[in-house]
């Protein structure tokens, strides 16, 4: 036991991909002996499971940093309540004594801040790290990350998308550890329609509706295909998921795309799959890559940076360039033509993934990690 107490910052009590992180974080740490508080700013999904994992959660009211603040007038209002929830944020750091200040994510600077002024070795783990839109926006969502101590980046591409901020050595590359399915994965078995899923938030970034553009183009070919979305919007963001199902009810794809919502464990939708599609813009890494990999479906997924951490074209998976309905739909179809093909690209990727996304690997290094810094 190291008798070390580790205080986490997480911006919500969702179950996506950085919060499923932070639960294989809090598992780790806990095994290892320390106590883990996490902070969440409400109640949620997330909660119990870090609960189940030994951690005692606490509510705590503090803004997160969207996409929708990225206008002058919402910025503003933002850094009013970042400086309002800032003694609040200092006060509880005080209470709990920790070794360690571990915020999860870019999205709260304001707990960066809160560790500096509290002199507490503070850790951001920055996993949403793509290629900022502009040099601008790069530098004010990166530049906060100099209050941290030490970063944790779940990729390389992470590494390189927050430019200056990573290159002083306060920085450590640690791949995600992805739990595999309980039960044994099963191959593909041929059946029409073929069925397909696209699992992940519903928002632009990760684009979905370029999926449904490539199965507009598929079952115009003549192909039976039918798309399953799985995932919810942010709030705020409920008219791209409207204009999803809109589209969904044209003549070319009505009765072809399902929305599932949220699924948790996901095994069962990958498992009445056939093939996997991330058709994302961006992405630092994509736990939903390896989840799909793991269950020995095939993956076409676009090649942007994180993707290509996860995914050798042509061995482990297919891809395609981005917002290109066209190429996607074409890879698709070459997954459907030659189920040979498919099946050695999913037996292929389940072992590479075994060996580069596992549970233990990733407590092993957080572990050692964490002994460092609170040492």
């Amino acid at each position: 036991m190291t008798g070390r107490t580790v205080l986490i910052a997480n911006p919500s009590a969702d179950v996506y991909g950085s919060d499923l992180q932070l639960v294989e974080s809090v598992g780790a740490l806990c095994g290892a002996g320390y106590r883990v508080l996490v902070t969440v700013p409400t109640e949620g999904l997330l909660t119990e499971r870090l609960r189940e994992r030994g951690a005692e959660a606490l509510l705590v009211d503090y803004p997160v940093l969207r996409k929708a603040h990225l206008a002058p007038l919402r910025l503003l209002g933002l850094a009013a309540a970042a400086v309002a929830a800032l003694p609040r944020l200092v006060s509880l750091i005080r209470i709990t004594a920790p070794d360690a200040l571990y915020v999860n994510t870019v999205t709260l600077p304001w707990w960066l801040l809160a560790g500096r002024l509290s002199r507490v070795p503070t850790v951001c783990h920055v996993h949403e790290a793509e290629e900022p839109s502009s040099p601008l926006v790069g530098r004010a969502l990166f530049a906060p990350l100099r209050l941290a101590d030490k970063l944790i980046l779940v990729s390389r591409t992470a590494l390189a998308a927050i430019g200056r901020a990573g290159r002083d050595g306060r920085t450590t590359v640690i791949y995600n550890g992805v739990p595999e399915p309980r039960e044994p994965a099963r191959p593909v078995e041929p059946s029409r329609p073929v069925r397909a899923v696209c699992i992940g938030r519903l928002s632009e970034r990760k684009a979905p509706h370029v999926a449904l553009e490539a199965v507009a183009l598929l079952r115009a070919r003549g192909y039976d295909l039918q798309l399953e979305l799985v995932g919810t919007v942010f709030p705020g963001n409920e008219a791209y998921e409207q204009r999803l199902r809109d589209r969904a009810d044209q003549p070319d794809l009505a009765g072809s795309i399902s929305f599932a919502g949220y699924c948790s464990p996901i095994w069962p939708r990958l498992a009445a799959a056939q093939l996997a599609i991330q058709p994302s813009r961006n992405e630092s890494l994509g736990n939903a890559v390896i989840e799909a990999q793991y269950a020995l479906r095939p993956v076409v997924a676009t090649g942007v940076s994180g993707h290509l951490e996860t995914i050798t074209d042509g061995q482990t998976g297919l891809l395609v360039p981005p917002d290109d309905p066209e190429a996607l739909a074409a890879a698709i179809a070459r997954l459907i033509d030659d189920p040979e093909l498919a099946a050695r690209l999913a037996q292929t990727a389940q072992a590479t993934a075994r060996q580069k996304f596992s549970v233990q690997r990733y407590a092993d290094e957080l572990v050692a990690f964490f002994a460092e810094v609170t040492r």
